[in-house]
């Protein structure tokens, strides 16, 4: 399952390249470069070199038997893309494209990011390959992801927030368009997902495949054989496609993407693009997008930022709309309820946005053990779950919805006896 190039730049339907005339030009030249470059054997060896020397791949596979205790045997497996340098999956694409502004000759690169790791992959990339940075944040985001604002500008980076809209992801991608515009010349646009104009969306899939081709061959040598389901978050979509993209060819392996319901679908607010299944065009590409009656893209809402769009990459759209993979939306609250658990059950803090792949395989091994289990032992179903990102820059929003921050103060007083320490009194504000 491949671009249908016959068609022109489309996945089924899917697609396309609606842009002003003016953004032609820069995204012809990216895409002839990466036409060259993709398949040369030298680029593939520097892109290797970094994804093991710098970004510290292979990433880990861990099982998550405490986390599965509950699951009617179902086992979980952990694809570990928060192990990576920055801290997510989203090294793997901006190392590519960052070898891909060296060769186009620019000496600038910008980007969008959401929940700000895609910012600071970007960042940290530019310092690595001495690139100056600018980096377009929606404002609200910038003050629920305060900790990514603040890496980004240590790696020397500009961040610009962005105000206008709903102040989140879509309009970060808007901003960047348009500086894009005024200075192609020198600028190249690293863009985060695998969405947008052709050539993003199989740009980016191209650099992110490597989290699913390394996962299948990690999972045949240790266990012999391919998991029965996989699942990632989906805001874009670029680790789900990047984890899909080794299966798509195996009947046998579902694939189940997790978007984000929100306060609660269908009534709640949300940032279920695929569920709701409206076709419109978002950000150059014919997609599913949330939209009113008269077309007017529609405000997205998720507790995690990464999450908050009110679309999704055309390769996505073209899957659910075939059946070959389905989507499904996760709650903040079921998604919030992941999160503790992996964190208590494994010691693993994830990132909001892969606790909602965390609950979508929880509800698939609830689904699959109450149909066929419970099961025991050797043979046992296994859910691959793409752990997207570590939870470091979730701490603040986390600690808001579960109402932590508070420490217990002890009190020191020697007639308590040989240890001089009281029982608790009181609690102090940390």
């Amino acid at each position: 399952m491949s671009l249908n190039t016959a068609q022109g730049p489309y996945f089924g339907g899917f697609g396309g390249r609606f842009v002003a005339e003016s953004l032609m030009g820069p995204l012809e030249e990216v895409e002839a470069a990466w036409r060259r470059l993709w398949p040369d054997p030298g680029f593939q060896r520097n892109l290797r070199s970094l994804f093991a020397d710098y970004a510290g791949r292979p990433s880990l596979l861990t099982e998550a038997p405490r986390f599965a205790s509950d699951l009617g045997g179902v086992r979980v497996l952990l694809k570990r893309e928060d192990l990576n340098h920055t801290g997510s999956h989203k090294i793997n694409n901006v190392l590519g494209q960052a070898l891909l502004t060296r060769e186009l000759g620019k000496t600038r690169v910008i980007a969008e990011t959401g929940a700000g790791q895609h910012g600071v992959a970007t960042a940290t990339a530019a310092a690595l390959m001495g690139l100056e940075c600018t980096v377009y944040m929606g404002k609200e985001d910038t003050e629920r992801q305060a900790l990514n604002v603040a890496r980004m500008q240590m790696l020397g980076a500009e961040v610009v927030a962005v105000s206008a809209g709903s102040a989140t992801l879509k309009d970060a991608i808007n901003e960047a368009f348009r500086d894009w515009v005024t200075n192609a010349a020198t600028t190249n646009y690293v863009f985060g997902t695998a969405a947008g104009p052709h050539p993003f969306p199989e740009l980016v899939r191209d650099l992110q495949r490597v989290i699913g081709d390394e996962a299948r061959a990690q999972l045949l040598a240790a266990e012999g054989r391919l998991p029965d389901v996989v699942c990632a978050c989906v805001g874009g979509g670029s680790n789900a496609i990047g984890a899909f993209t080794a299966f798509l060819d195996d009947p046998g392996v579902a694939l189940l993407g997790c978007e984000a319901g929100g306060d609660g679908f269908p009534a709640g607010r949300h940032a279920a693009s695929i569920t709701a299944d409206q076709q419109g065009v978002l950000h150059g590409a014919r997609t599913f997008v949330l939209q009113e009656r008269d077309g007017q893209t529609k405000a997205s809402h998720s507790i995690s930022a990464g999450l908050d769009y009110p679309g999704v990459g055309p390769e996505h759209a073209w899957l659910a709309d075939t059946g070959r993979a389905s989507y499904t939306p996760i709650s903040d609250g079921e998604a919030m309820d992941a999160f503790a658990r992996l964190s208590r059950t494994e010691g693993i803090i994830p990132a909001i946005e892969s606790a909602h792949a965390l609950a979508g395989a929880r509800a698939w091994a609830r689904a699959k053990a109450g149909a066929e289990g419970p099961f025991d032992g050797t043979g046992a179903p296994i859910a691959l779950v793409v752990l997207s990102g570590r939870g470091d820059k979730d701490m603040d929003t986390a600690s808001r919805w579960f109402g932590y921050g508070r420490a217990k103060e002890q009190i020191i007083d020697p007639s308590a006896g040989p240890s001089g320490v009281r029982a608790v009194t009181k609690e102090a504000q940390r």
